[in-house]
């Protein structure tokens, strides 16, 4: 849902998300033109119902909370709350909730070896007005 909307920002929100369920991309909400971003949950002892991979974009997931399994083609190692987990294109992955409690992500998908500048090497520091 969109809750705000200028000309150089769009902010919208999924909700609360404790409560979260279900998986949401915001691209399209948003106006995004740079990466993809999509929030989602899994249910006690529930995968992804599909392996997938990426031809030119490499994937982040944050995990906001619960613990599981994720697997990269054919490694599979421990994920929980607090684990950041980046994948390559061009192999397979999935992920799945262990912990009682459902697990929730974030997924941030950009091109790979698209990043040409960052934090400070992208940024400057400017002058305004403080209006918070």
């Amino acid at each position: 849902m969109i809750l705000d909307k200028g000309s150089k920002f769009a902010h919208m929100s999924v909700g609360e998300i404790k409560g979260f369920e279900g998986k949401q991309f915001v691209k399209d909400a948003i106006g995004s033109t740079s990466c993809e971003i999509s929030f989602g949950t899994l249910p006690s002892g529930a995968a992804v119902p599909f392996f997938h991979s990426h031809k030119e974009n490499e994937e982040h997931y944050v995990i906001l909370s619960g613990e599981g399994r994720f697997q990269i083609d054919d490694e599979v190692f421990k994920i929980r709350e607090g684990s950041v987990i980046r994948v390559a294109t061009d192999c397979d992955r999935n992920l799945k909730c262990t912990s009682e409690d459902p697990m929730c992500y974030i997924c941030i998908q950009a091109k790979e070896g698209s990043l040409g500048g960052f934090t400070m090497t992208d940024a400057e520091v400017t002058e305004r007005e403080n209006r918070l």
